[in-house]
């Protein structure tokens, strides 16, 4: 319940940058979670954990030697997944960050990306701006998954973003959509 209240919280404040109302779904975690290598993933970075809920199950999944920290830009949703996952490095930055983050991690490459970020609220500049400094740190091979949201998927943004995706990632797929989910989603998942 208290996942839920921060959550909404943080839409009607900022709807923009949140994306939803409620925290994904137990199914929308493992669509998300299971199709990655873990036994091989080494460096791990999530954007957008929200209120931790990926963030939890990469931990249950990751290998124990791999690096592994999340970037979340709200400060009461950071928090919230800093109390869910003691131990879990949550930057409060912008994921546009993300390489001077992984050196401040002293980290090359990312073998993997968790994504909870609302890619049908973004405008085209600040897709491209985040999708660019992914790619800056993303590893030959790396995997990448990011979740939308149906009822996106139909917007300018969303359909600009799905393009975005086949014209940078040589293997895109998606997967089954997670119907118990508020609203129903579907993940997105690339392979560099």
């Amino acid at each position: 319940m208290a996942d839920s209240v921060t959550f909404l919280k943080n839409f009607l404040r900022n709807p923009t940058q949140v994306g939803a109302v409620a925290p994904s779904s137990t199914g929308l975690v493992d669509a998300m979670v299971d199709w990655f290598q873990w036994d091989t993933a080494r460096n791990i970075v999530e954007f957008g954990p929200g209120t931790g809920v990926f963030t939890e199950a990469v931990l249950k999944r990751k290998h124990a030697d791999a690096k592994f920290f999340a970037i979340e830009r709200s400060a009461d949703l950071a928090q919230r997944t800093r109390e869910r996952c003691p131990g879990v490095t949550v930057y409060e930055d912008s994921v546009a960050n993300v390489v001077d983050l992984c050196r401040k991690e002293s980290i090359d490459q990312v073998d993997a990306i968790v994504c909870g970020l609302p890619w049908a609220s973004f405008s085209d500049l600040l897709q491209m701006e985040i999708m660019d400094a992914m790619l800056e740190v993303l590893a030959p091979g790396g995997q990448f998954a990011t979740f939308a949201y149906w009822q996106g998927v139909v917007l300018p943004a969303g359909m600009r973003f799905s393009r975005r995706l086949r014209k940078t990632f040589p293997h895109v797929e998606r997967s089954h959509t997670v119907w118990k989910n508020l609203p129903p989603a579907f993940v997105y998942r690339c392979v560099r």
